[in-house]
């Protein structure tokens, strides 16, 4: 049975059902389409539209053009009130390509549009359309980065409702003045940035006319220096919030303007701006900042004891400035803000003293000082910091043990390298659950670490404990709990086995592993590492075996570095490389691999010091990308191929100490050439022309210890950038260049002279190898060749010349007198050539002479007296006949002996000590009784012995003579003996 109670219930429920679908049917029937007429205006703006990816293909499907894609209508009306098509440039992976085209005017039929936004599109070239002034309901306008020139359109000053206009990053506008700006009294958002105000002296007068302006940025837009201490600024006070100034020239008084603009500022960004001198000490008004960014200028000394009235500061960047104050001290001005301080950025200052006590800065969260000068151990506290999230203190001079790290539970990034902590690592820093980078780097730690310093790291991306004495103690079926990004423990001790461990890492994108005691081959499974290995370096281990065809592991490496280690066998066929260096080891047989398509990316390839043979191939014109080569101290043998000759990017060339043969090849097509090397090989032939306008760069020319025959080429001294010209030890012939003085480099100093890589140079008698050092090198040797003729005078024009060999040739004449112009020249060989005449006196003013050899010459006369010439042994003069004085001789017999100052006195007694102290006895002497001797001697025996008259008249003489004596000799006796 019904009762009247059920009914009544029911019939409510039904009214609820009629009155529910009344209110949807009417809702349906009453829905508010776009107009047609706005529809086509938006049609004929897309008209004049280039959208390559597609962008705007919703305006093609969909008739409801409030459905579009970048379009918003008002819901009462259906009016267009938002057109937003920016290009999202924050979406790296995205394919889709920016707008580009025209603005039509169309747009005006948008009556009720508030909100309009191109930005990031491409419209190179054109204005900034002057009807955009005619939106008179356009609440915000955003530009950026659009492509627009010319003068900004002073229509814009009819927007006087427009909240936010965002004109950055069109760098090609024309920005005369700012007066249209104060028509936007109702501006609370304006972006200049990256736009060029540098004509605008009015600046601060225009911004100071926006009384609702809430954030104002003006980033890099070269505003004019100009005295802004005085300037009266009344209608910011209460308004704006943040200003962004960064990237200008400023001088001291901008921060009498920040001061003084707005008591409720909370970001101020002053970075970049060229600020010298300390911070002036006028902050005390804001006590509302929570952000201040006065990085990379060129402020001194600590912070002022302004700062200390800011309670709100949550974000202090002070990075890259001058700042020399004791740090304890400065951290003292930032009292009031220990509750509140979040991230702190002081690297790259001169502070100085022990790291300071920052347990009170209970909120921290980043805390960068690196290159600050702080000192001491790191303080026990630093583990009360729970969250802290990242802490960077590298290069710095901090000492001794590592803290306990129990209590960083946030931790994510630990960076302390090149300090010189010491000690063994601790096992808490293995309970750091959240840390994703660790790096250790370039201290003193020891010990060992085992499974436990990793045993709770499931978040670590990033290892780097390389450049300390620690020993890896290691389970060979150890299973690390993280996968890795990045891994280096170079000069650690992780060897003599191959970690097995590093073949669970199946994200590693760099490996470096080098000089850490490996002894073992690599196994097979590592080279099934994930595609993502793109640095691999296992260099300076003892590493032996083969390498295995990686080709076929489809793999793509920026770096791979496995020198110096005893690999041996074929170099293998490599996937595409970028840097690929295997010297030093005893990989054998021809390169004939690398004509392979999938080298075609190579920039550097190392192959030097092994046991390649064979031709090289001819296949060098594809490696276009290819700037060092190197493949010296091989066994390759035959001609260089012409296609090396037309690398067009090839700075280094280093083929010496192989057995080449045939021809060089001309160069002239080499335009970035910085270092030839093709010494010690068989090359023959004239050396090729090598043009300065077509090697402009060319710093090393290096053929020593070949074949070439010929005279030297006159376009060598048009190689401006010529440091090293090394020609020794081969057959040219003819005389000297007399342009020698045209290299500019030998006499001036120039400064791109950067050197790129080790360079063999016969330095003072001894090859040995020169690295960055050898930028200050200027030297010439073309010893040991067949040259004759004169040393050109202007030699001693080369100022800057450093070493001069021109030994072993056939070279004659005198000696230029100009050398003391040489005043950088440490090293003179002029031996075992056909000089004659005197050595110059100007020699004794070469202070920076460190080697000199002048033998075996026919040089004559005293050598100048002075401390540098006296200093060289005899053998640097022996083998002059006619040389004389020390350090050859005592004294030159005929020459008058003026004191050098510089030569200590010597006693009488010390004259008259020994035999031949009295400089009498001197080569010559000797020389002189020889020959008297033996014209004597022979002048008088020899006669004898071919004349026999003579020699019978001779006896007959003698005969008679002692007859004659004899009888007086018996007559003066007989009288004696008869008186007896």
């Amino acid at each position: 049975m019904i009762t009247q109670r059920s009914l009544h219930s029911a019939q409510l429920g039904i009214m609820c059902i009629f009155i529910t679908a009344a209110i949807c049917l009417s809702a349906e029937t009453s829905k508010i389409l776009c107009t047609e007429k706005e529809k086509q205006a938006l049609l004929k703006f897309k008209q004049g539209l280039v959208d390559e990816s597609k962008v705007l293909s919703t305006w093609e499907r969909e008739k409801d053009c409030c459905k579009w894609r970048g379009i918003t209508c008002n819901n009462q009306t259906g009016q267009v009130i938002m057109l937003d098509l920016s290009h999202n440039i924050s979406d790296i992976f995205s394919v889709e390509q920016p707008l580009a085209g025209e603005i039509n005017p169309s747009l005006l039929e948008l009556r009720d549009l508030n909100y309009l936004d191109l930005s990031f599109n491409i419209f190179d070239g054109l204005k900034i359309p002057s009807f955009i002034g005619s939106f008179d309901q356009l609440k915000h306008l955003k530009f950026a980065s659009v492509g627009f020139v010319g003068p900004i359109p002073q229509q814009l000053g009819n927007l006087t409702g427009l909240h936010t206009l965002d004109l950055s990053s069109n760098d090609l506008l024309v920005v005369n003045d700012l007066d249209w700006l104060t028509h936007l009294s109702s501006l609370r958002y304006l972006n200049l940035s990256r736009l060029n105000l540098s004509e605008v002296v009015s600046w601060p007068q225009s911004i100071n006319k926006l009384p609702s302006l809430l954030e104002l940025q003006l980033f890099s837009t070269s505003l004019p220096d100009v005295n802004l201490s005085s300037l009266p600024l009344n209608n910011f006070s209460n308004s704006l919030e943040v200003l962004v100034l960064s990237d200008n020239h400023f001088n001291p008084s901008i921060f009498f303007l920040v001061s003084n603009i707005s008591t409720n500022l909370i970001h101020i960004g002053l970075m970049s701006c060229q600020l010298q001198g300390p911070i002036p000490d006028v902050f005390t008004n804001l006590s509302s900042l929570i952000s201040l960014d006065l990085s990379h200028n060129q402020l001194e000394g600590g912070l002022p004891k302004s700062f200390r009235n800011l309670c709100s500061l949550e974000s202090l960047n002070l990075e890259s400035n001058k700042f020399s104050d004791r740090l304890y001290d400065s951290m003292k001005n930032l009292s009031c803000a220990e509750e509140t301080m979040k991230y702190l950025h002081l690297s790259g200052n001169p502070f100085w003293g022990p790291f300071p006590d920052l347990s009170r800065f209970s909120s921290l969260i980043e805390l960068f000082a690196d290159g600050t000068n702080i000192s001491g151990p790191l303080p026990k506290t630093l583990g009360q910091f729970s969250k802290l999230d990242s802490l960077s203190l590298v290069y710095n001079q901090l000492s001794g043990s590592l803290p306990d790290f129990t209590g960083l539970s946030s931790l994510r990034l630990l960076y302390l390298s090149n300090n010189q902590l010491n000690g063994s690592v601790p096992e808490s820093i293995g309970q750091l659950s959240s840390l994703e980078a660790l790096i250790l780097s370039s201290n003193s730690l020891n010990g060992v670490l085992a499974e436990v310093h990793f045993s709770n790291l499931s978040h670590l991306k990033s290892l780097d404990i390389s450049q300390n004495p620690l020993s890896l103690n290691i389970s060979s079926d150890w299973i690390p709990p993280f996968q890795l990004d990045t891994l280096s423990l170079d000069s650690c001790k992780v060897g003599p086995a191959f970690p097995k461990w590093l073949q669970t890492q199946k994200k590693l994108r760099s490996l470096y592993v080098s000089n850490a005691g490996i002894s073992d081959s690599i196994p097979k499974g590592f080279w099934d590492l994930s595609t993502s290995l793109t640095e691999l370096n296992l260099s300076y281990n003892q590493i032996h075996g083969k390498l295995p065809n990686l080709l076929q592991k489809n793999k793509t490496y920026f770096s791979f570095d496995l020198s110096h280690n005893n690999l041996s066998g074929p170099i293998p066929l490599f996937p595409s490389v970028t840097d690929l260096i295997l010297s030093n080891n005893k990989f054998s047989g021809p390169l004939s691999s690398f004509c392979d398509p999938a080298a075609l990316q190579l920039y550097r390839l190392d192959l030097s010091s092994n046991q390649l043979s064979g031709k090289l191939p001819n296949c060098w014109i594809q490696f276009q990308r290819l700037s060092f080569l190197n493949l010296a101290k091989n066994n390759f043998s035959g001609k260089i191929p012409n296609s090396l000759s037309h690398l067009q990017n090839v700075v280094l060339l280093r083929l010496h100490d192989n057995n080449l043969s045939g021809e060089m090849p001309s160069l002239e097509d080499c335009k970035e050439l910085r270092v030839v090397d093709l010494g010690r090989n068989k090359l023959s032939g004239r050396i090729p022309t090598l043009q300065g306008q077509s090697l402009p760069n060319l710093l090393v020319l290096r053929l020593r210890h070949n074949e070439f025959n010929g005279s030297l080429p006159l376009s060598l001294c048009s190689l401006p950038a010529l440091h090293v010209l090394d020609l020794s030890d081969n057959k040219i012939f003819g005389f000297l260049p007399e342009c020698l003085n045209n290299i500019t480099a030998m006499s001036y100093e120039v400064t791109d002279n950067i050197i790129l890589g080790l360079v063999q140079v016969v330095w003072k008698g001894i090859e040995i190898e020169f690295g960055q050092n050898l930028k200050h090198l200027r030297s010439i040797d073309i010893s040991s060749n067949n040259l004759s003729g004169m040393i050109p005078q202007n030699i001693t024009s080369l100022l800057k010349l450093v070493s001069l060999n021109l030994s072993r040739n056939h070279l004659t004449g005198i000696i230029p007198g100009n050398f003391n112009k040489l005043s950088s020249l440490e090293s003179l060989d002029l031996s075992r050539n056909w000089l004659s005449g005197s050595i110059p006196p100007s020699f004794s003013s070469l202070n920076f002479l460190s080697y000199l050899d002048l033998s075996y010459n026919n040089l004559s006369g005293r050598i100048p007296l002075g401390t540098q010439l006296q200093s060289f042994s005899a053998s640097s003069y022996v083998g002059n006949l006619q040389l004389c004085g020390p350090p050859l001789t005592k004294d030159c017999p005929g020459y008058k002996i003026d004191q050098d100052p510089d030569v200590p006195d010597v006693s009488e007694n010390d004259r008259d000590e020994g035999d031949d102290d009295d400089g009498f006895l001197t080569f010559g002497f000797f020389f002189s009784i020889g020959i008297g001797y033996f014209v004597g001697f022979w002048g008088v025996c020899g006669t004898f012995l071919l004349k026999s008259s003579w020699r019978n008249a001779y006896f007959r003489i003698f005969d008679d003579s002692k007859d004659r004596i004899y009888k007086r000799a018996r007559a003066m006796f007989k009288p004696r003996s008869h008186r007896a």
